[in-house]
């Protein structure tokens, strides 16, 4: 199945990053600095740990699973990626293989990929592995002629391991030229267990019911929603992810398609409509904390943190919202705070989900470089990946017992089910003019006071 069909989500087997700053995964505070030099020592002291603990028996069994990688020893791969503590958990991750094989993998951070990818492709000095979160940026270095096609081995791998429609968004001319590496759950909305009880309401489970419960809470003087659009240079990019999930939910998934491509513009009917209901509570002052004229000033890394302490009741951000929680807080659905997808305005469409990714693509084709590559791309990275926590997949080969947060199984669990309508961030499909330009200036302005048809039309007019 494909994430542009209807029912889109991974068939069930055996959580910035949206800016050019990172919306996706995307969207997680990122900090750089010493993270490459970090993640390398991390790897080469746990690998050399574990081989002095390890009987000469012990180490060849543990090795075993390695085997097909080997004949690469002594040589180094290096990655970019996001500068934050997935570097570290990657590492971990690859912590075993790197030992085993004797492939030192230098993992280099980075607080803006994609404007660094672009800055290094054709130069000479690109990575051999980047990850990184735009499929829109893979056409783009495959246009510099310095990117590489998947391999055979890695392209074999992929298939096995994901449905066909996450493939298409690493791939340019019908050709595969990344792979995902992890894929979150945007549709996401927050709120605290305790606090919806004793207000009453039960989880909502359609649009109307989530609406009617806003309606209960802020005709009692409470405050239904928290909402936050601040983010630096990239601000905006939360409004982007509100108007997305609505449209995915007002309109079959075809019309959404017809928008990421700009076969209607911008402007159409069917987005104004989209943007009207959003309006319901993005632009409704008895809805949200603060006011609608504060959502632009709100950091939307901490224009959640309201809901555990009752001030606001919801708050709709993407799956990896869970790691910016309070030290302690416990993100299950009988604990501190949680979260339900945001549900469908009409459930008989199936259960809409919006959704990013990041991806694994190569500069490189050194032998050990496609043993990296296809160690990334194989079930039992992924499995090892998960297990250090804080991360999902699309994979659908990974044990979901091995997720350690709840958040981020449910995530897998949505993913997975075949009900799910799956389509992938727009503003990431988008040409970046607009992507990351005009739509994150456009829904800023648009809660700032500007009328709805305005902005979408402004919108329209920048579209390359």
């Amino acid at each position: 199945m494909s994430p542009r069909d209807t029912t889109t989500a991974p068939q069930p087997a055996s959580r910035e990053r949206k800016p050019m700053k990172s919306k996706s995964r995307s969207g997680r505070t990122a900090a750089a600095g010493a993270l490459g030099a970090l993640s390398c020592l991390l790897l080469a002291a746990c690998g050399t740990a574990d081989a002095a603990q390890e009987t000469e028996a012990g180490r060849a069994a543990a090795c075993a699973p390695y085997a097909a990688y080997r004949g690469h020893e002594g040589t180094t791969v290096s990655v970019l990626m996001t500068g934050n503590l997935d570097g570290v958990r990657l590492a971990q991750a690859l912590r075993r293989f790197s030992d085993c094989t004797s492939i030192r993998i230098d993992i280099e951070g980075n607080t803006s990929v994609e404007d660094e990818v672009r800055k290094r492709a054709g130069t000479g000095d690109a990575p051999d592995l980047a990850i990184i979160a735009q499929p829109g940026l893979i056409a783009e270095l495959v246009g510099s002629g310095d990117f590489k096609p998947v391999p055979d081995s890695v392209a074999k791998l992929a298939k096995e391991n994901w449905a066909p429609g996450w493939l298409e968004y690493g791939s340019v001319d019908g050709a595969l030229y990344a792979v995902p590496y992890d894929s979150s759950v945007k549709s996401f909305v927050w709120y605290s267990p305790a606090a919806l009880k004793k207000g009453g309401h039960a989880v909502p489970e359609t649009w109307d019911e989530m609406m009617a419960v806003s309606e209960k809470i802020a005709a009692s003087g409470g405050t239904p929603w928290c909402v936050g659009f601040e983010s630096g240079g990239a601000t905006g990019w939360p409004g982007t992810d509100w108007l997305e999930d609505v449209m995915l939910r007002v309109h079959d998934p075809e019309v959404y398609d017809q928008w990421v491509a700009h076969a209607i513009p911008f402007d159409d009917p069917k987005v104004v409509e989209a943007a009207d209901l959003a309006a319901k509570v993005l632009k409704n002052d008895r809805y949200v904390r603060g006011g609608t004229a504060g959502i632009a000033k709100t950091s939307f890394t901490k224009a959640g943190q309201p809901v555990l302490e009752n001030r606001c009741t919801f708050y709709r951000m993407a799956s990896f919202y869970a790691g910016n929680w309070p030290r302690g807080t416990k993100v299950a659905a009988d604990g501190d705070v949680f979260a339900f997808q945001m549900p469908a305005v009409d459930p008989a469409k199936g259960k809409p989900a919006l959704v990013a990714s990041t991806f694994v693509g190569a500069f490189g084709d050194r032998p050990e470089v496609v043993a990296v590559q296809e160690y990334l791309a194989s079930a039992d990275f992924a499995g090892k990946r998960v297990a250090a926590g804080s991360w999902t997949t699309a994979n659908n080969k990974v044990d979901l017992d091995l997720y350690t947060g709840d958040i981020d199984k449910l995530s897998a669990e949505i993913m997975r089910d075949p009900g799910t309508v799956v389509r992938f961030d727009a503003s990431d499909m988008m040409p970046a003019a607009v992507g990351a330009g005009s739509f994150w200036t456009g829904m800023t302005d648009w809660v700032g006071g500007k009328g709805t048809k305005q902005v979408l039309a402004e919108i329209e007019r920048s579209w390359p």
